[in-house]
């Protein structure tokens, strides 16, 4: 692959983060006894969440997700539970990568893992990548089809997938305005908005279930892998960590918080993490048209479901600055997102004002 590809490429291994390889290859074997040679090992830009490595072998080419150190909280950073959705899933969503294998064994890494295939392919972020230009004709049959995949997401029979036990029932809108809200309160500082009269309109317009179904749960183009020969088709969708059983229209909304038109302000547009603003491109209005038309819902409250996006994307903003105001980080990057969570705040005020 040479320096211009557009192809998704991983870099050198952080330091501190470097794998035991020689543990890994080894539990590896007793997966795939046919691998060939040492692994090639290399490190995906991110690690916010999971570490994810690429391991080439001259006959394979796999990716290892694993915790970061330090990891507590025994609802984060679940491997067995991601490994198993994705294992589930695959049978009835061709777009899962091939599991190869889960490690719980604490004496290999010391953390539970799990083994996949790589999707080689191209992953839009917030500039196409080097080399790559798309037409807006193309862009919109690609911008389509992802939407497209969403919906065939959500279509798929959860019991059939044997994926019943990831859901919690009835109430999933509810649920998630008393966590996200719980959530923010525990992750407060004293220069962040209080998101009091954003939370009281949320309760106080929660609606009942629209359905039940797997949901993503963060659905956008940096998890979405293009075909390098067809851009606009989709062969993969990858990072199923928070994937659920829930209502579809909370896993819009999940994906509306982070689509940005080329006419939003300012911030919005400085804070845009995938191209949605080029050309070709549909508009918000058009995403949650394309979803209502292929799957028969009517909605006379988007804005409930806009608001909860925006808000939910608050709270991970305000729980990151959290920790670098704990100075239990000292990434530069985070010193400045307490004012993105008063700009989200302003943001989500404006939708409740406009949606009466």
């Amino acid at each position: 692959m040479g320096p211009s590809s557009p192809l998704d490429a991983s870099g050198a291994v952080r330091g501190g983060e470097e794998l035991d390889i020689k543990a890994v290859d080894a539990w590896l074997r007793s997966k795939v006894p046919d691998l060939e040679g040492k692994p090639q090992v290399t490190q995906y830009p991110g690690g916010a969440s999971n570490w994810t490595y690429r391991l080439s072998y001259a006959n394979r080419d796999l990716v290892l997700r694993r915790p970061p150190y330090g990891t507590k909280a025994k609802s984060a950073h679940d491997m067995g539970r991601e490994y198993n959705i994705q294992k589930g899933l695959k049978p009835f969503y061709a777009y899962v990568p091939n599991m190869i294998g889960l490690c719980e064994d604490a004496s290999v890494l010391g953390v539970p893992f799990y083994v996949m295939e790589r999707v080689p392919g191209i992953i839009l972020r917030r500039r196409l990548p080097r080399g790559l230009t798309i037409e807006p004709k193309t862009m919109r049959i690609m911008c389509t089809s992802v939407i497209d995949k969403l919906i065939d997401l959500h279509q798929v029979d959860y019991r059939r997938a044997g994926l019943e036990s990831i859901g919690k029932g009835p109430g999933y809108p509810r649920r998630q305005i008393e966590g996200w809200s719980d959530r923010y309160d525990r992750a407060h500082t004293w220069n962040a908005p209080s998101f009091r009269y954003v939370r009281d309109w949320l309760k106080a317009n929660t609606p009942a279930d629209r359905g039940t179904c797997v949901i993503h749960n963060d659905y956008r183009f940096d998890n979405v892998v293009l075909d390098p020969t067809d851009v606009s088709r989709v062969i993969g969708v990858l990072d199923w960590e928070m994937a659920t059983i829930g209502d579809p229209l909370m896993d819009v909304g999940n994906s509306l918080a982070y689509w940005i038109e080329p006419h939003d302000d300012f911030v919005a547009r400085k804070l845009r993490r995938q191209p949605t603003h080029l050309p070709g491109m549909l508009s918000r209005r058009e995403l949650v048209e394309r979803y209502c038309d292929r799957t028969g819902l009517a909605v006379d409250n988007w804005a409930f479901y806009e608001v909860y996006g925006l808000f939910r994307l608050a709270v991970i903003v305000q729980q990151i600055y959290f920790r670098y105001h704990r100075r239990q980080t000292r990434n530069p990057a985070f010193k400045n997102f307490w004012a993105f969570a008063h700009y989200l705040d302003w943001r989500c005020r404006k939708i409740v004002r406009r949606a009466g």
